[in-house]
């Protein structure tokens, strides 16, 4: 029998395919933009000058300042440039950092933002924001911030080095992981979760092996856009705030953080989330420990399994486990200091991930509004 559920879809538009690039002025135009800020982080300024090259006069500039996390004195700069130039729009090219200094404008200025993946973090999915200011990172939900369209080129991924593609991936495989024990998950977002995490699994090891190998990028283009959409429609949880704590506290980065502590959060929560273990073990091949699966995974990609080697220290572990537990926030299971530091502990030093006690407990409907 299927529960009453409530699902809105989210007002966007994809364009995607090999070489949709191509229809970013078309893009630009049915929006009626005239003047567009590109945005993208100092490693791919050039990528950022070939997009503004493409939409020649309706380029208002490039601002190739991006950083993870969204420091709020870029975010400052960006605003301040965009009405300076008299921008109508934002284009932003990149993963994560691009995305969210666009919404940063968005937020500020109302400004429309089209989004030009070239990782796998589905940011570009999501009405999500964050901010990071003197250590600490907010975050909120504002359809403001949404962008308008979104692009997927899966060639726009060709230069996305092994390790961050595979970090990138998995980061992405996080927000379909907590996207199926949400209290506020339905069949349909339980349907794209599943789908999303099945073809990042398959695609990845793909990926890392030949970077080239455009059908591989497209698959995982593909999962992103599932698993993003998945984070646009549903409550995070523990791991999110985990990471949310890592990244903003100790400016940790992003991606490979929530590679680390992906298959430790599962494992935690495993126990209340019977559901969600069956649907993970179905996408990821049919083992009975999906945590462990996703660790083995990250291994045969490659990709950091420790905390300790992203330069957390073991001393910082308490301080992380006490922001974790300070404000109530829905999880399938209690979530407990004790618990947390555990979990912090096999995740620092890279241990495999440790079967949870956590037993399902009821959301309070407080925690049901809280969707970051």
């Amino acid at each position: 029998m299927i529960r009453p559920f409530t699902y809105q879809a989210l007002p966007m538009r994809v364009v995607f395919g090999a070489g949709s690039l191509a229809r970013l002025p078309d893009e630009v135009a049915a929006l009626g933009l005239t003047r567009v800020l590109v945005l993208c982080s100092p490693e791919q300024e050039a990528i950022g000058q070939q997009v503004a090259a493409a939409l020649e006069a309706a380029a208002a500039g490039v601002l190739p300042e991006a950083r993870m996390h969204v420091p709020v004195e870029i975010a400052a700069r960006a605003r301040e440039l965009a009405a300076d130039l008299g921008a109508d729009g934002c284009v932003a090219v990149g993963g994560g950092s691009a995305v969210g200094l666009g919404k940063a404008i968005a937020l500020e200025h109302g400004l429309p933002v089209i989004a030009v993946p070239t990782t796998y973090a589905g940011s570009e999915m999501t009405p999500v924001w964050g901010l990071t200011e003197g250590g600490q990172k907010r975050t909120g939900r504002d359809v403001r911030v949404l962008p308008r369209s979104v692009l997927y080129d899966p060639e726009m991924t060709l230069t996305l080095p092994a390790l961050m593609s595979a970090t990138s991936g998995m980061n992405a495989i996080a927000h379909a992981v907590e996207g199926l024990y949400a209290p506020d998950a339905t069949p349909i977002v339980s349907l794209m979760a599943e789908e999303g995490v099945r073809a990042l699994a398959a695609a990845l090891p793909r990926v890392v092996a030949d970077g080239s190998d455009l059908d591989a990028r497209g698959e995982a283009q593909y999962g992103a856009w599932l698993c993003g959409a998945v984070l646009a429609a549903t409550t995070m949880s523990l791991h999110h705030k985990l990471c949310h704590t890592l990244g903003g506290t100790l400016d940790l980065p992003h991606a490979q953080t929530h590679t680390v502590v992906l298959p430790h959060a599962l494992a935690y929560n495993q126990p209340a989330a019977p559901d969600a273990v069956a649907a993970l073990s179905r996408a990821l091949g049919g083992g009975p420990d999906p945590a462990r699966e996703l660790w083995e995974l990250a291994g045969r990609l490659g990709a950091p399994r420790s905390l300790r080697e992203l330069g957390m220290t073991e001393e910082d572990i308490p301080r992380i486990a006490g922001f974790a537990v300070a404000n109530p926030y829905a999880n399938p299971g209690p979530v407990t200091r004790d618990g947390v530091q555990a979990l912090l502990r096999a995740a620092w030093a890279g241990e495999p991930p440790r079967a949870g006690t956590a037993t399902a407990v009821p959301t309070r409907p407080t925690e049901r509004r809280s969707r970051t």
